[in-house]
């Protein structure tokens, strides 16, 4: 079983970016990746994710335009580039893995997460 460590959170401006990554310890070429992202007070909500052959790159309708979820299988490591980030962006944010390759939004398809990293929207 893969396991899963995001990095490149932390604190930016409203309108900024940053770029979330996401290593896994083994193969992930056959495995569907999401991103999903948690705010105090909420439930763990779909972001982004992506199928294992790279395509099938769907967003939640709140991120679209402003985010893109990537893959290097050669490095087993999924990005997510956030752009024109909003104050409602803070989270934390999580990766997951799906062994089955879809690309799905629910939580419940993805058996491995990550711990997550904060990411912090200031105005």
């Amino acid at each position: 079983q893969v396991q899963l460590v995001e990095s490149g959170g932390g604190l930016v401006q409203a309108g900024g970016s940053l770029r979330l990554s996401c290593a896994a310890s083994g193969i992930i070429g056959r495995y569907g990746m999401g991103w999903f992202r948690q705010a105090p007070g909420t439930e763990r909500e779909f972001v982004a994710a992506i199928g294992w052959s790279g395509g099938s790159a769907n967003y939640a309708d709140s991120v679209k335009a402003r985010f893109t979820i990537s893959r290097d299988n050669a490095k087993n490591t999924i990005y997510l580039q956030m752009n024109s980030l909003k104050l409602e962006d803070t989270a934390v944010y999580y990766c997951a893995a799906d062994r089955w390759g879809r690309g799905a939004q629910r939580a419940n398809d993805y058996e491995t997460w990550g711990q997550g990293t904060q990411v912090t929207v200031s105005s």
